[in-house]
């Protein structure tokens, strides 16, 4: 970090990815009347942010970095940390934004040329007005979401991306996507106020919603209300994860959305759930074996299920939004495993699934320009017409389904290989699953490829309708960056493991927030500490 001046510490870098966003969004708002503005705006805006989540995976490597906001130390203020996880998921997330975005650059039109554009091939065209500032903003709310260290803000954070992701989802207003949209936006109400009354309960219990001082104050209270309070987050972040059964929502709602919207929905939404069940498994709710029995039987469940509804799809959006909610259930295992192995295993599953997931959307939307549909009946014979397009598909997919050397094969390998140390019938279950699932996903993958690549063009197929490069290369840097994690997966892995490692334990997380308020040992809080001190015995 030697680049950095003296007076622009880490700690520097920490707000920026949270209010670059945010400025930006402003900025593309209050010029909406200029397009190319717009998007120069927004570009600079995404790819600030991702260096400087770059710099926090090189700071946070030496330890957490933290910035109280407004100068307010916690427990009274919130502190934005950047530690391993949060650093690591902030940089993969800003790639996979940055990516999607070009790639809608190529796709979206001004909404006074939209009537020029072939709607039906384009997947729609994307009012740029309104998706800037939009977009942006939910770039702002994942941020602040992998970075708070306060359960209030990260309610904060999942409403700023509630508001974003119901404008995305409905653009256009089309009857379609206001349904689908509806649907979206009524169960991610539910979501937030089970949060919120969580919340509630957990200040109510504890006098703090500092996730750092929780954790020395909820070991404290009654077994029982706190597994009720655990099971009130999952419940809550569940749904927001999409495991099952909370998933029903999902396979409707994303595959209406213009492509760049799919895209980031499915590759990111869904994981901003997941981190939060495994900063609160880890952190807050460190020792409940009963509740990871819990999650593997979810895990098993989101896992299975999700694929055999993958299995019975005949178009390609619905079949990768099943398999997005089948591969849930891959992270939701390592989280469950409740060891280090485990959740590097699950952290390194999340980085892969981000970038692999989200290319295929995108290059589904190619498919969707070129081939006029998403249905298998409707395509046919792309190999020909568009052999990098088929290339494009192939190599993720197969990623996707595990096939080694590939990220997805690595990933995979890790977990399974703690299911086999932890040894237990329900980690057993959990590991035959996986192995099941990984095939089906090959099945259903290949599928799909053969029948939209190699069975025989249907004649409504235009002969030539050529891809945009603009939206081409930003699918195949994605696609690139993908099997890029397979070339640094040792480095990578190190980092996850290292990465788990400080997630497990607490300690350093919650000293860096609350010094001198840990006693993982004991489970006795500094406020308890202090109070013997000056009242002697104490309570």
């Amino acid at each position: 970090m030697s680049w950095i001046p003296a007076a622009w510490g880490p700690e520097t870098l920490v707000p920026l990815p949270v209010l670059v966003p945010l400025f930006a969004a402003g900025l593309t708002l209050a010029l909406h009347r200029y397009a190319n503005v717009q998007r120069t705006i927004s570009v600079a805006a995404l790819v600030a942010s991702t260096l400087a989540s770059v710099g926090l995976v090189l700071a946070a490597d030496a330890g957490p970095v933290v910035v109280d906001v407004g100068g307010w130390a916690a427990p009274v203020g919130i502190a934005l940390v950047a530690d391993r996880l949060a650093a690591l998921m902030l940089t993969v997330s800003g790639v996979m934004l940055l990516c999607v975005l070009l790639y809608s650059l190529g796709q979206g039109v001004p909404e006074n040329e939209a009537e020029t554009v072939d709607e039906a091939r384009v997947g729609g065209a994307i009012p740029v007005a309104i998706f800037h500032p939009t977009y942006l903003v939910l770039a702002a709310g994942v941020s602040n979401a992998f970075l708070t260290g306060d359960l209030f803000n990260l309610y904060v954070g999942f409403e700023i991306l509630l508001a974003a992701s119901a404008v995305l989802l409905t653009l256009g207003g089309t009857a379609e996507r206001v349904r689908a949209g509806s649907v979206y936006l009524i169960v991610a109400l539910a979501s937030s106020v089970l949060f919120l009354s969580a919340i509630a309960l957990i200040y109510a219990a504890t006098g703090t919603v500092n996730m750092a001082q929780l954790a020395v104050r909820l070991p404290e209270i009654d077994d029982t209300v706190r597994v009720a309070l655990q099971l009130l987050l999952l419940l809550a972040f569940g749904i927001k994860a999409a495991v099952f059964p909370l998933s029903f929502w999902l396979p409707d709602s994303y595959p209406t959305a213009p492509a760049p919207v799919t895209a980031v929905f499915a590759g990111l939404l869904t994981k901003v759930g997941v981190y939060s069940i495994l900063r609160t498994q880890t952190l807050i709710f460190p020792d409940s074996p009963v509740v990871d029995q819990i999650l593997l039987v979810v895990a098993l469940a989101t896992m299975v299920i999700g694929i055999l509804g993958a299995v019975a799809q005949n178009d390609v959006k619905r079949l990768l939004s099943f398999t997005l909610v089948s591969h849930i259930g891959f992270m939701i295992f390592g989280i469950a495993l409740a060891s280090e192995a485990g959740t590097a295993a699950a952290i390194f599953y999340v980085v892969h699934h981000i970038s692999v997931q989200t290319a295929l959307f995108l290059v589904v939307g190619l498919v969707e320009w070129r081939g006029g549909s998403t249905s298998l009946d409707r395509l046919g014979g792309l190999a020909k017409l568009a052999p990098l397009l088929a290339v494009l598909f192939f190599v993720p997919a197969l990623n996707l389904a595990g096939i080694p050397p590939l990220s997805g094969f690595l990933g995979k390998v890790g977990l399974l290989t703690e299911g086999v140390r932890i040894g237990t019938p329900l980690a057993w279950a959990l590991v035959v699953g996986s192995v099941a699932t990984s095939l089906l996903t090959l099945y259903a993958v290949v599928k799909a490829w053969n029948k939209a690549f190699w069975q025989t063009a249907p004649a409504e197929i235009p002969e030539h309708a050529p891809m945009p490069r603009t939206m081409v290369w930003p699918a195949a840097a994605l696609v690139t960056f993908g099997l890029s994690l397979t070339v640094v997966a040792g480095p990578l892995y190190g980092y996850a493991d290292r990465s788990a490692a400080t997630t497990m334990d607490g300690y350093t997380y919650i000293e860096a927030v609350y010094p001198g308020g840990s006693d993982r040992g004991t489970g006795q809080s500094a406020d308890v500490t202090d109070a013997q001190t000056e009242g002697g015995d104490g309570p």
